[in-house]
């Protein structure tokens, strides 16, 4: 696996990034969405098998390798399982040109200063160097922002670079994601904050790292300008955030050199139930339209 082939294909970022990293949490609902209910299968482990199933219809799907999927994020379950026989990771990259990205987070703390931090991450060290063996090309990490506390989106900005920087320390790229929720009433003002506290870090970095940031789609188009421009920064990516994929995709279009990394609104409208073509039809026109988000701005 290239590693030097892979930054550049997220560098150049002609598409985009496909969460595929539901976990345990937020599983029923991503299946439910697909349209299998609570009562169609029995504990976690049926419950995993059903959403590793849909990943792997997902990702043998022909759209999926159209290229214009650049890159996909796993959950840990989905790393350690296979795809007609193959790691996924390794089936991603090999099979479908897409590169493979693992989703690291163990949910988080309880709100304080406005925002939720992430949880310990138990045995972090060996999970990277598990993931670094399978192909893994590196990581993501959430966290929330819900007020513009200075204080708080402080906390966590510091958080996601000290985890960013024991990332980098095993060979893999981080994606940082301190998410603003959108519905917040200040929501432009924490991402005023937001920016500056990134800013600030990303000029302290050693000469050799970089990182990746995923961020909520902002309420100024064009607002996270500096950070993608920034010699420090791989790439900027947009998680939609309870956006339908039409709304995210209109905000994103006006945003210059942010790609998409959507999860809820990239599977919006696909079904269990429905056909392989029919299933394949879907995933095509979403890929195609969040595609186009991602490359064809509009003017701010």
């Amino acid at each position: 696996m290239s590693n030097a082939q892979q930054t550049e294909q997220i560098s150049a970022g002609d598409g985009f990034i496909a969460a595929l990293d539901q976990s345990g949490g937020s599983t029923p609902k991503a299946l439910r969405l697909y349209g299998i209910e609570e009562n169609e299968y029995s504990g976690e482990t049926e419950m995993f098998d059903l959403i590793h199933k849909m990943r792997s219809r997902i990702i043998k799907s022909p759209a999926f390798s159209s290229g214009k999927v650049i890159a996909a994020i796993l959950f840990e379950q989905t790393m350690d399982r296979e795809i007609d026989g193959q790691p996924t990771a390794t089936y991603l990259w090999e099979k479908c040109g897409v590169v493979p990205f693992l989703k690291i987070d163990k949910g988080l703390c309880d709100e304080d200063q406005g925002v939720q931090l992430m949880k310990p991450i138990p045995g972090l060290d060996d999970l990277l160097d598990r993931a670094r063996a399978a192909g893994i090309f590196g990581t993501k990490e959430r966290s929330v922002i819900s007020a513009a506390n200075k204080g708080g989106i402080s906390a966590i900005v510091a958080q996601q670079f000290e985890l960013g920087a024991q990332v980098t320390a095993h060979g893999l790229m981080p994606i940082l994601e301190p998410e603003v929720t959108i519905s917040i009433a200040d929501k432009a003002e924490a991402e005023e904050i937001l920016r500056d506290e990134i800013l600030t870090h990303l000029d302290a970095l050693p000469d050799n790292q970089t990182v990746m940031l995923k961020l909520s789609l902002p309420s100024v188009p064009n607002f996270y300008k500096p950070l993608i421009d920034h010699p420090k920064v791989l790439k900027v990516v947009a998680l939609s955030g309870g956006y339908n994929r039409q709304e995210a995709n209109e905000i994103l279009a006006r945003n210059e050199g942010m790609i998409a990394s959507f999860s809820r609104a990239l599977t919006e409208g696909m079904s269990d139930k429905q056909s392989d073509a029919e299933f394949d039809a879907a995933l095509a026109q979403a890929i195609d339209d969040i595609h186009a988000a991602s490359v064809a701005h509009e003017p701010a």
